[in-house]
């Protein structure tokens, strides 16, 4: 337990990334939670603050090792982020010396285990795929959607919107990622991936995330990606998915959708608040 600090003038955090995809983990065990929207798009800004694609504030769980909460560096809410959970169950590890670890978010429990050679693997849950529960403005068949390319709806805590192509490199994610992100048909906006196949169950993705944009590597980006190829006859249910930063193992499991991959801590920094 960390003691609380009523004089509080600034606020310890680590900086880590999963394949580039980066992270502020601020440490909030024993004590209240201490991020809000305002705190994150600051820490957000990439030229005025630290910089992150998601936030990640470490809380006591009453059922588990510890409860993670997540922002976008926009300062809206995320409800879940694969790599950041990958980041923060290979530091307690590390810390504890456990070997398994029993983690609570908004997306409902998670579990993680050290997968040796400097690998952290994280069970990210079973993937929603009826349309109220992504959830989408209207009843439709999410495995193909209305939409030109007909990409397929999934949601691993986050709406994603899945596109299969011929070359995900060729692909402006820039300029087509806030349009689909913003699409109607998504209530909440959506996570947006671009992926084509480059062997057997063997993917090339790129993502564009809500309230971050375009991203290095998603975790739940991946794990959509290959639950949605699967469903659509594309791979098995287990693949190797290449990003812009690097390599996730994805296996879509009976008991979740299991990602495996590595994690690197940069730096730790103070915060100041006033």
């Amino acid at each position: 337990m960390r003691p609380m600090n009523t004089r509080e003038t600034h606020i310890p955090f680590m900086k880590m990334h999963g394949l580039g995809n980066d992270f502020v983990i601020i440490d909030s065990r024993g004590q209240l939670g201490r991020v809000d929207n305002t705190l994150a798009k600051a820490m957000g800004d990439r030229h005025r603050g630290v910089g992150f694609d998601q936030l990640a504030e470490l809380t006591d769980s009453p059922t588990g090792d510890v409860h993670l909460t997540f922002w976008n560096s926009d300062g809206t809410a995320a409800g879940a982020c694969g790599n950041a959970t990958r980041c923060i169950a290979h530091h307690i590890l590390l810390e504890t010396g456990k070997t398994k670890l029993h983690i609570t978010t908004e997306r409902g429990d998670l579990y993680a285990h050290d997968a040796g050679d400097g690998l952290t693997s994280v069970n990210m849950g079973a993937p929603l795929l009826n349309w109220d529960e992504i959830p989408l403005a209207e009843a439709m068949d999410t495995l193909a959607l209305p939409i030109e390319g007909a990409p397929t709806a999934t949601s691993m805590g986050n709406p994603h919107c899945t596109f299969f192509v011929d070359d995900a490199e060729a692909v402006a994610v820039t300029e087509l990622g806030p349009i689909y992100e913003h699409h109607p048909l998504y209530p909440e906006r959506t996570n947006v991936q671009w992926a084509s196949l480059i062997g057997p169950d063997h993917i090339r993705m790129r993502v564009w995330e809500r309230g971050a944009g375009l991203t290095e590597a998603s975790g739940t980006s991946s794990c959509a990606t290959v639950v949605a190829a699967a469903r659509r006859g594309l791979t098995g249910r287990k693949a190797r998915v290449d990003l812009d930063g690097g390599t996730l193992f994805i296996d879509w499991r009976d008991d979740g959708v299991w990602m495996t991959g590595p994690t690197a801590h940069v730096f730790n920094g103070q915060w100041r608040l006033t």
